[in-house]
């Protein structure tokens, strides 16, 4: 009892003591801020106030969900090495009147050196992971009856773009005017990376997460829309008009920077839409489910 008194006393200070080693390494040798990093980060945070196993309990089940589809989504181009490019090209050529949106916006934006919108543009992209994680957090404090359709609803989408990965992989701009397919553009992320001086560590997403021919749909886009649909349902209007900035900027951002074609992020869009609405249905159901599959288990 005595020792387990004196580890009680002394979490917080882990806590505190491991947030700030958490920042400093970042502050010095910046990184990509994958799900995994960020939970090992907020458990510190959640140590110092005595809540990590409360957080873990929510939050880890989200984490671990999201590394499961990283590494089912890194499997796509091996379960068919087949790459779509021309598809994406005319729809968005179509939809630009002859032109793809990201050669009309890069002729006119990007000047060969990196700006303060670039690096604005990037700073919302890396996002990406952190809002869904921050959201979770502020409906499971606030709106703890959304928590677990947030969650299921995020899982959702997540492999309805896994699907489609494994169905067409598809080449972002990027790599088709690497391949020659279109006029050469400039993977503006790439050049804001380098110009930040950003190095990655070892981390299990980056392990288990890559996939270069995963264009559509855009699941930045279908994260973003997810984010603003939740905070409209969970604080109201304002809130939500307000949360409108995030998808705005990853649609004109992703777009821009060379990562999506303009399709991409419609698709994505739709996607959102679609698990949103399905889990408005079908959440009660699974609810039901797997409390009912909880009650057997503890009556075994």
């Amino acid at each position: 009892m005595k020792y387990r008194h004196i580890i009680t006393n002394a979490t917080p200070y882990i806590g505190i003591l491991g947030a700030i080693t958490s920042i400093v390494l970042f502050i010095f040798r910046p990184s990509w801020p994958t799900p995994d990093k960020l939970l090992v980060f907020l458990t510190f945070v959640f140590m110092a106030f005595k809540k990590a196993i409360s957080m873990l309990k929510k939050l880890g089940p989200f984490v671990a969900t999201l590394l499961a589809y990283e590494s089912f989504r890194g499997l796509a181009p091996h379960l068919n090495g087949r790459v779509e490019y021309w598809l994406m090209i005319h729809i968005d050529r179509f939809l630009g009147g002859g032109i793809l949106p990201t050669e009309w916006l890069q002729s006119h934006l990007w000047t060969g050196s990196v700006r303060w919108f670039d690096y604005g543009l990037y700073m919302v992209y890396m996002l990406h992971f952190i809002l869904p994680l921050g959201v979770a957090l502020l409906i499971w404090r606030y709106k703890i009856q959304l928590y677990w359709r947030y969650v299921f609803t995020f899982v959702l989408v997540s492999f309805m773009g896994f699907a489609t990965f494994v169905a067409m992989p598809a080449a972002p701009p990027w790599m088709a005017s690497r391949d020659g397919y279109i006029q050469p553009i400039t993977r503006v992320s790439t050049e804001v990376w380098f110009g930040l001086g950003i190095k990655d560590f070892p981390s299990v997403y980056n392990k288990i997460s890559p996939n270069p021919v995963a264009a559509v749909p855009s699941l930045h886009a279908a994260y973003a829309t997810l984010l603003t649909l939740f905070i409209w349902k969970a604080f109201g209007r304002k809130w939500g008009l307000l949360s409108l900035i995030y998808p705005a900027c990853i649609y004109f951002g992703t777009v821009y920077q060379g990562e999506h074609y303009l399709i991409d992020e419609i698709i994505g869009s739709l996607y959102a839409l679609v698990a949103y609405g399905s889990m408005l249905r079908g959440y009660p159901y699974i609810r039901q489910y797997i409390l009912s599959v909880y009650r057997r288990i503890r009556s075994i």
